[in-house]
């Protein structure tokens, strides 16, 4: 199977994961965007949804799913999103489409995260990919000094990337996340980061694997 098709494999069977009758969370990349066209046969069952980014928003309503705005909304059942790496306790990097810190924000509205993805993205320890990092723009510069100096980490502005909320993208390489939590808790600390990354507050609780050999679940307590 291609990597595009083991996208739209995860995809489908996250459709499984959508509560009847309720607002569903929905990410943002390119494993989603299979995941809100297959969202659109069952669309007449839910509620709406609550959307991370422009570019899922104009998806999601270009199929007729009626999109809210997070701030009406107080809680979802499930938050499904995809993920640049995620390790065998549920820890994700994310942010590779520049969506994290709205990825974030309904993460923190749902009772359970649901990530899709496909086996590439599971490793034994984050870091291999470069982890994003959304920043202010004048604080750019301080803060990837900041990961030289803490981490080890070599932090580059992502060229021609602005996100939805105004700010730029730092990416970090050469780290190794040996511990996902301390290390997401002590960067969004920093003077000018908007958000890092790392889910590890919002870990998955399930992600749906896709292999050769179908769909693996993995659950995580």
């Amino acid at each position: 199977m291609t990597q595009d098709e083991l996208k739209a494999l995860v995809g489908r069977a996250a459709l499984e994961h959508v509560v009847p009758g309720t607002v569903v969370g929905v990410g943002t990349g390119s494993t989603v965007n299979h995941f809100i066209d297959m969202l659109a046969a069952i669309k007449d069952r839910i509620l709406g949804a609550v959307s991370s980014s422009v570019r899922s928003t104009e998806r999601l309503q270009a199929h007729g799913i009626a999109v809210l705005d997070a701030a009406a909304v107080e809680r979802i059942p499930v938050y499904i999103d995809g993920a640049d790496e995620i390790d065998g306790r549920g820890c994700m990097i994310k942010g590779g489409g520049a969506a994290l810190t709205r990825e974030k924000i309904v993460a923190d509205l749902a009772e359970r995260f649901v990530c899709i993805a496909d086996e590439s993205k599971l490793v034994d320890v984050l870091g291999t990919y470069p982890l994003p990092v959304e920043v202010i723009p004048m604080a750019a510069a301080q803060v990837a000094r900041r990961f030289a100096a803490t981490y080890g980490g070599r932090a580059a502005v992502r060229a021609g990337v602005v996100t939805d909320n105004g700010n730029h993208v730092l990416d970090v390489q050469g780290l190794r996340i040996g511990d996902p939590l301390a290390m997401e808790t002590e960067v969004n600390q920093w003077p000018g980061v908007v958000t890092v990354g790392i889910f590890a507050r919002h870990r998955a609780r399930v992600c749906l694997l896709g292999t050769a050999q179908g769909v693996r679940t993995m659950r995580f307590d």
